[in-house]
C-alpha cells in the first residue's frame, strides 16, 4: 500500500460487539489479536475480551507488535451530581491508558441516552436532549476531564455518537463552541457523522484543527433508510447492519483520505465495522477495506507528496 502519513489500525468491535453483546460473544481475545497481526495492522482499542491486567495485556500486544491506541470512556457530566465521581473514574482511566502507552481517550457523554444512561428505564424510546444547563454542565465536566488527560500527556477526544446527545452536526458544533480547544479534542467518526445527519467531509474540514483521532466506518444506505422509516433506535440499527467497513457502504472515502493526506494528519485512524461477525467475518471485511484504501490511494492520490 502507498505510504500514508497517518497510522491505520482496527477496533476489536469488528470481532466482538460492545453495544450488541451477542455479536461475536464467543470470539476469543487470541483470535482478535492474531487476526490483527495477520492483517499487518499495529494499532487497536481496548475490547471487552481483552485481559484487564496491564502486564498481561502489554505482553500479549507487544509480542504481536500491536499498540493499544485508546479505550472508550463513558461519562455523565451533564448531571453535576455525578461530576466528582466521574472525574475520579476518568483519572483512573487515564492512568491505565498512560501505562499502556496510549495518547488519546475516546470519550462520550451518556446522559440522556436511551441505551447507555443508567438513570433511564428499559422502556425509553428517545434520546433525552440537553437543555442549556445540561450543555453547560457537560462542557465544564469535559474541560475538567481534559485537564486531567493533559496532566498525563494525553488528549481527551470526544466521540460524537449515534444514540447520544452529541450526534448531529448542530450538536457537534455546540460542543466544540462550549469546550476549551486546548483541553477537548474531537474523535472524528465517518460513520457516526453520516448517521447523525452530517456530511463526513464537511465535518472533517470544519473541525480539522480539533481532530486528534479517527474512526473509519461506512454506512449501508438501504439499512439506514429502512431504519429511519421504522423509527428504529440506535441499537436496533446496529443489529440490522447499518454500519460496515470502508468500501462496503455508501460513503465516498476518496476525498476524506485526500484531505487527511494533504493536511498531513499523523494520528491514528481505526477501521470499524460494528456488525455481526457471524454474517460479516471481521478478518475478511478488514482485508477488503484495506484493499479498498489501497485502491483509493492508487486511483486518486498520485503525485501527492507524503
Amino acid at each position: 500500500m502507498q505510504q500514508l502519513p497517518f497510522k491505520i489500525g482496527i477496533h476489536p468491535i469488528n470481532w466482538v460487539g460492545e453495544d450488541v453483546k451477542e455479536h461475536g460473544n464467543d470470539t476469543t481475545f487470541e483470535q482478535i489479536v492474531n487476526e490483527i497481526e495477520a492483517l499487518g495492522l499495529t494499532g487497536t482499542e481496548m475490547g471487552r475480551k481483552f485481559p484487564a491486567d496491564p502486564a498481561v495485556l502489554k505482553n500479549e500486544l507487544a509480542r504481536r507488535g500491536i499498540q493499544l491506541v485508546s479505550q472508550w470512556k463513558s461519562v455523565l457530566f451533564s448531571d453535576p451530581s455525578y461530576r466528582e465521581s466521574e472525574l475520579q473514574a476518568y483519572r483512573k482511566h487515564v492512568e491505565f491508558l498512560k501505562e499502556m502507552g496510549s495518547t488519546v481517550i475516546s470519550t462520550c457523554e451518556i446522559g440522556g441516552s436511551m441505551h447507555f444512561d443508567p438513570r433511564r428505564g428499559p422502556n425509553e424510546r428517545d434520546v433525552q436532549r440537553l437543555d442549556d444547563e445540561g450543555w453547560r454542565n457537560l462542557a465544564e465536566g469535559l474541560n475538567a476531564a481534559g485537564a486531567i488527560a493533559k496532566e498525563y500527556g494525553l488528549k481527551l477526544t470526544y466521540h460524537h455518537h449515534g444514540g447520544t446527545v452529541v450526534e448531529s452536526p448542530e450538536e457537534i458544533e455546540r460542543l466544540m463552541e462550549l469546550t476549551d480547544p486546548n483541553l477537548v479534542y474531537l474523535l472524528f467518526d465517518t460513520g457516526h457523522a453520516y448517521y447523525g445527519g452530517g456530511d463526513p467531509l464537511t465535518i472533517l474540514n470544519k473541525y480539522y484543527d480539533r481532530i486528534a483521532y479517527i474512526h473509519l466506518k461506512d454506512i449501508r444506505q438501504d439499512v439506514l433508510d429502512q431504519a429511519r422509516a421504522d423509527q428504529a433506535d440506535f441499537v436496533t440499527c446496529i443489529r440490522s447492519g447499518v454500519f460496515t467497513v470502508p468500501g462496503n457502504g455508501c460513503l465516498d472515502f476518496e476525498p476524506i483520505f485526500l484531505e487527511l493526506v494533504q493536511r498531513g494528519y499523523d494520528g491514528w485512524a481505526l477501521l470499524e465495522g460494528e456488525q455481526d461477525p457471524a454474517e460479516h467475518p471481521a478478518y475478511e471485511y478488514a482485508r477488503n477495506a484495506l484493499a479498498h484504501i489501497e485502491f483509493l490511494m492508487n486511483k486518486g492520490m498520485r503525485g501527492i507528496e507524503l
